[in-house]
Parts: C-alpha cells; sequence; structure tokens
C-alpha cells in the first residue's frame, strides 16, 4: 500500500490481503459500460476515509478520494501537472498571494460561487477545522485521537480570519516563511458537515475536534468540492462516484459513472484489463513481464515513466541493539543495493538513489551515500565498522554480540504481495547474515502500513515516499522530532528544518535540506534505494484522454475531469 506524504510524499508498500468486490455494481463486462460509466482500478487498499490522520495518510486512499477532492493531500488547493507546473484549483479559488512577509500572511480569494457539493457555500471555518486536525495542538484537538501524519504546516499557522466576504487571510506564527506555501492543504473536509454531525462545538472543544477527526476517519463524507461526489462506498475495496452538479470547476467532468475499484496486484490488474473489466489502472508494483503481455494489443495503452516514488529502508531508534549508530551504519553498508537493483530490474535501466530529497537533474543534488558506502554491499567494510565499535562475530555463521550479548534478531517488515519489496527484504536477510545479524522477515497485510509505522511496530521496514516537485515539508516529516516513524531525535537536524521554515529562498532551503541528508547519513537513519519505475495502463478502445504524471500522488487521475469516453 501507499501512504500520502502531507503536501510532499507518500509512503507506498505492495498490498497483500485477498481481492472481493462487494456490490460495486454497474461496470461489469466491458470497463466502462457504453458511453456513461468507466471503471478504474486501484492497486492496493485503504484503511481510512480521513486523510490529515496517519492511518488515512495512504496514497491508495488519495487515488480513490481524488475524483471529490481534485487536490495534493485530498485539499482542494490545486495540483502539479504532467510538466510539473501547479495549479490553482479553480473549482475553490481565484487567487492566491503572500500579502505579507512579517508575520508571514497568505491571502485566499475564493470562487464567488466556490461551494460544497449539497450547495453550502465554502466558509473560513473549512479553513479553521483543516487547520485544527493538522496542528498538533492539544488546544486544537485531542492528539489522541487526531494522530495527524503530519503538522509541518499546521502547527506553524498563527490565526485564520475572512476579513472580507469571498478573502481568506492565513497567518503564520513569528519567524515562518514558507517558499512552498501554495502547495499547503487548505479547504478539505465540509466543517458544516462535522456539525451536523453532532460536532458543533469542535472549534471550542478539543475533545469534540477529535471526535468529529475520528468520524471523517471512519465515514466517507458524500459532500465534497469535487468534479465527481461518492454515492456508494466501501472502506478499502470501492467508491462510486456521479457528477457533483455543483462544481464549480472550469473543465467539466464527462463521466456520469465513475468507479474507483481496489484490485491488488499488477497480474490481476492486467488480467481485469484484458477482461474488460477495468478500464486502466495504475499499478503500485512495477512489472515489465506483466506490461510486455498486453504490449501488442492494439486496444491497450501503456506508458513507462519515472515517477515521485523512492523506496527506503528505514531503522528504528526504539529498538534498543539498532540505538547504537556503529550498529546501523554497518547494517545499511552490507546492504547491496545495486544487487537488488540489478534483480527487481534486469531489463528497466534504474539507478540507486544517492539523495533523499533530490534527484541527479536537480541543481541542488548532492550525493551523499557514495562516500559513506551505505548501499554498497561491502561486508568487510560493515565487520570492520563492527569490530572497531566493539563488536564481535561479525562473519557468516557466526552471531554477532558486543560485550559478550549477542544482538538479537531483527524484525524486517515489508509488503509481502509487492515482489519489488519481498524479494529485497530477502537480499537483505542474506547479506546480513554475512555479518552475523538475523533478520526475521514479517509481512506487512495490506492496508496496514500506517499502523505498522505509527505503532513502531518494526526494527526495518522498507517502504516508498511518494511526492511531487516541492521538498520542504517532507524534511520535517521523514527527519523532525515527534514527526517521523523511526523515532528520530536530533537537535542539529530540527535546527536544520527549523531554517527551512524561516527563508523564502529555495536555495537556502536546498542548503538546509542538504544538510539534514548529510547528518541523516551520519547517522545511519534511512537508507534510500531507488526510484521505483511507474506505469500506466488503459483500454484505449474506452478512454481517451489519460496522461501520465509523475508529479502527483493523484497520478493519472489529476486530469480525469478530461477524460472522454467512446
Amino acid at each position: 500500500m501507499a501512504l500520502t506524504r502531507r503536501a510532499l510524499g507518500g509512503l507506498t508498500i505492495g498490498g497483500t490481503a485477498a481481492f472481493t468486490l462487494a456490490a460495486c455494481g454497474g461496470n461489469e463486462g466491458n470497463g466502462g459500460s457504453g458511453a456513461t460509466e468507466l471503471t478504474w482500478a486501484v492497486s492496493s487498499s485503504w484503511e481510512s476515509w480521513n486523510e490529515n490522520t496517519e492511518s488515512g495518510n495512504n496514497s491508495y486512499g488519495h487515488q480513490a478520494m481524488y475524483p471529490m477532492r481534485y487536490g495534493l493531500d485530498g485539499s482542494a488547493s490545486g495540483d502539479f501537472d504532467e510538466n510539473g507546473d501547479y495549479y490553482l484549483n479553480d473549482a475553490v479559488f481565484a487567487d492566491a498571494q503572500v500579502i505579507s512577509e512579517a508575520p508571514f500572511q497568505v491571502e485566499y480569494t475564493l470562487q464567488e460561487n466556490a461551494q460544497w457539493s449539497d450547495g453550502k457555500p465554502v466558509r473560513v471555518e473549512d479553513f479553521i477545522f483543516q487547520w485544527y486536525s493538522t496542528s498538533g495542538n492539544e488546544a486544537h484537538a485531542d492528539q489522541t485521537i487526531a494522530l495527524p501524519a503530519s503538522i509541518s504546516v499546521g502547527s506553524k499557522i498563527a490565526s485564520i480570519e475572512s476579513p472580507e466576504a469571498g478573502k481568506i487571510v492565513v497567518t503564520f506564527v513569528e519567524g515562518h516563511l514558507d517558499f512552498e506555501w501554495k502547495y499547503s492543504a487548505t479547504v478539505y473536509l465540509p466543517s458544516h458537515v462535522a456539525e451536523a454531525e453532532g460536532f458543533a462545538d469542535w472549534q471550542t472543544d478539543p475533545a469534540v475536534m477529535g471526535q468529529a477527526i475520528d468520524w471523517f476517519n471512519k465515514n466517507l463524507s458524500d459532500v465534497c468540492t469535487g468534479p465527481w461526489k461518492p454515492v456508494d462506498s466501501k472502506m478499502g475495496e470501492y467508491i462510486v462516484y456521479e457528477i457533483n452538479d455543483k462544481y464549480q470547476g472550469s473543465v467539466k467532468p464527462s463521466i456520469k459513472k465513475l468507479t474507483m475499484k481496489f484490485v491488488e496486484g499488477t497480474p490481476a490488474i492486467i488480467t481485469e484489463l484484458r477482461q474488460g473489466t477495468i478500464a486502466g489502472s495504475w499499478p503500485s508494483e512495477f512489472s515489465q513481464e506483466e506490461l510486455d503481455k498486453v504490449k501488442d494489443d492494439p486496444a491497450i495503452g501503456q506508458e513507462v515513466f519515472e515517477g515521485s516514488i523512492w523506496l527506503h529502508i528505514d531503522t528504528n531508534l526504539n529498538s534498543e541493539p539498532l540505538k547504537d549508530v556503529a550498529l546501523r551504519q554497518a547494517i545499511f553498508t552490507a546492504i547491496n543495493v545495486p544487487d537488488a537493483i540489478s534483480r527487481v530490474f534486469p531489463s528497466t535501466e534504474v539507478s540507486q538513489r544517492m539523495n533523499h530529497f533530490f534527484g541527479v537533474n536537480s541543481p541542488y543534488f548532492t550525493d551523499y551515500i557514495t562516500p559513506s558506502k551505505q548501499g554498497s554491499g561491502d561486508t568487510a567494510a560493515a565487520a570492520a565498522i563492527l569490530t572497531e565499535a566493539g563488536y564481535t562475530g561479525a562473519a557468516e555463521g557466526q552471531k554477532l554480540a558486543k560485550d559478550g550479548t549477542e544482538v538479537p534478531k531483527l524484525v524486517f517488515r515489508y509488503g509481502g504481495s509487492d515482489a519489488t519489496r519481498t524479494t529485497i527484504a530477502e537480499l537483505a536477510q542474506a547479506q546480513l547474515a554475512l555479518i552475523g545479524i538475523t533478520l526475521e522477515l514479517v509481512a506487512i497485510p495490506d492496508g496496514e502500513l500506517g499502523p505498522v509505522l505509527s505503532e513502531g511496530d518494526f526494527d526495518l521496514v522498507i517502504f516508498g515516499w511518494s511526492g511531487n516537485p516541492a521538498f520542504a515539508a517532507s524534511v520535517a516529516q521523514q527527519f523532525g522530532t515527534d514527526q517521523n516513524f523511526g523515532n528520530y531525535s536530533y537537535p542539529e537536524i530540527d535546527a536544520e528544518i527549523a531554517k527551512i521554515s524561516a527563508t523564502l529562498e529555495i536555495d537556502e532551503a536546498a542548503e538546509a535540506a542538504n544538510k539534514v541528508v548529510e547528518l541523516a547519513v551520519a547517522n545511519a537513519l534511512t537508507l534510500p534505494l531507488f526510484d521505483e519505475p511507474q506505469s500506466i495502463v488503459w483500454n484505449k478502445n474506452t478512454v481517451d484522454g489519460v496522461v501520465a504524471n509523475g508529479n502527483t500522488q493523484g497520478g493519472p487521475l489529476y486530469n480525469a475531469a478530461e477524460w472522454k469516453l467512446k
């Protein structure tokens, strides 16, 4: 499965649950049912309806709900197109501008008829509801229930007001600046629905706000601002949409009935595509073998592209053995990334990732991985690190120990139905055995990545961040104290993160982000592996207008309102 990044990148692993479809209805047998209906497959499940929460921070849920949100992180702010250009969602916003730098203030101008699908106007309370959901502030919401996936933006807001009709002003705390402000979530959940459901005091009672957040976690509201509105759904399995006749966007959808349906795994997706039961999909697992099955079919379109999902292995510093930086460094040094790439992508050009935030084509790219030898598979160097740190038994057939105490087996979590992640886990197990370390491989059931990460139920884990051209917010989420999944807490890292939120200059922010990378590598917190190649497949005889987009977590759905049925 995959978890979305708040404004910057999500997590992704392969799903493992068995596929069932309960009463989805309407599209069986032809992938589009005439000229008015279409079924699109989502390749893994989801366990929450609220993308603000840890359990809802799921990129597959994001895909499933994209038709009703039409924006980054489920919000209505806007999104990136296939060229990496950001566009404001004109269904809600007419304009957005910085009006002050001290304090930092952003003014949003609403469209004259900005409204929810039930006809209620978008209002300032909707912005405040989003703020309280993601502030991490006990005065706003019970944090034992709210469990926000990220507080990188919400925690920096000082106030949200509407000085006049149609204008919303967001004021940030003193000293805070954000050069990526336009990508922040704004309108997401309908506050008036929360009030109608019994949470009228959400603005004044943190307990009630926590309950409201939890209600949206468990219930899919049919009130939205996107091109389609949900009319039927089942958690983790499907959402059936009909056109939102109150949609104010400039491009009106023509598909009258759109079904987002969970189909597990690339083989099943290709099978259903050939059978005509789905019109297309963005598979989570890249499989050239499966794509080759339909490469000569004139009815099937396919595109392989460089997406925004990169895999990595994370450590958990709450794991007693992994509190030792030398052990972490040795583990990362022993893991052989080039070998893993050659095994899982024998016929596809994929390169090792050498920076957590910047690719090789970025002007801010610096290779911090090669000098560290992490990911090299150099077991001799790994053994030397351990020996120097006082360990014994750093060799094949032996048991690694320190001060007479054996290092216990380490639990390595991975998405069991994803062949790539499974192979990497198995290769890591074999490599670490060469330095006396035993790995216990434990698969993550489909839909359970969020709980596994948030509960720290791992020693080592492989998953993927999926993102977009922005980078600032992901630095805090991946490495900031109290925000990351590995329980990392380093004052020097937090200090660099603070610099990112204190400048409007991208060069300064990138310099600080690279310093975080340098510190993260030195402390062996996260081992980047590679950017995972992406693919989309679709029935060209059913739908026209499908475009690959590696800059958004919505993928090809980013322009679904423009799709035309044939």
